[in-house]
């Protein structure tokens, strides 16, 4: 068995605990830096009382209703499971119920969630631009995508997620500060400032955007 190093803490590679503590560290530093704001937490857009609709039709005669309803109790499940670090029990879940209803928002964006605290970043992107295709105009599934993005050093299609991301969500502070470092990136240092600037403007006490600006010399 091998083992993973987070910090100064050795613990084996595989097992239950070892699942905790990668979706836990992986979860955390989403959360702290200016990537984050994406949580298992889907909030109204995530919930079935609305279906996403998808830009183009779909072929709702071969859903039925109960299929609906038992895909969204394994989304329900998954996100319980993945906000307690049992991601492949999570994974099951959200594989169940998209098995029942490919155009499952919720699944998708929760799987698409652990595949990126995993470092499986292509996966990621497939779920979360699957999920943005059923929700368009969401901010959650643009920020998300973008984070993968940026972690494959693809800091274009990240800015481009991120346009659409503050245009979707003015007020989204992740939005906007996520925006900066892709411009940062890509050394556009006047949209880099502006838009840490907006996201201090929302959030006063974001120390990423904070931190953005003094690297760009400017006062935060």
């Amino acid at each position: 068995m091998g083992t993973r190093t987070f910090r100064n803490l050795t613990i084996p590679a595989s097992g239950p605990f070892c699942r905790a503590v990668r979706l836990s560290v992986a979860l955390a530093a989403l959360l702290a830096t200016p990537l984050g704001g994406c949580s298992f937490d889907l909030g109204s857009w995530g919930a079935d009382k609305e279906r996403a609709q998808p830009v183009a039709e779909k072929p709702t005669d071969n859903i039925s209703a109960r299929s609906v309803n038992d895909s969204q109790g394994y989304a329900t499940r998954g996100q319980v499971l993945a906000k307690s670090g049992k991601t492949e029990e999570a994974v099951a879940e959200f594989d169940r119920a998209l098995a029942l209803d490919p155009y499952n928002v919720q699944a998708l964006y929760g799987r698409a969630l652990i595949y990126q605290g995993e470092k499986q970043h292509q996966q990621a992107i497939a779920d979360f631009s699957a999920a943005n295709g059923l929700s368009p105009q969401k901010v959650e599934p643009l920020l998300g995508r973008a984070t993968s993005y940026l972690a494959l050093d693809k800091t274009k299609e990240a800015a481009a997620d991120l346009d659409e991301a503050v245009q979707a969500d003015p007020n989204s502070a992740n939005a906007w500060s996520a925006r900066g470092q892709a411009y940062e990136r890509l050394g556009d240092k006047a949209k880099a400032a502006e838009s840490y600037g907006r996201a201090l403007n929302i959030r006063p006490k974001d120390d990423a955007a904070r931190s953005g600006l003094a690297r760009l010399g400017k006062a935060g």
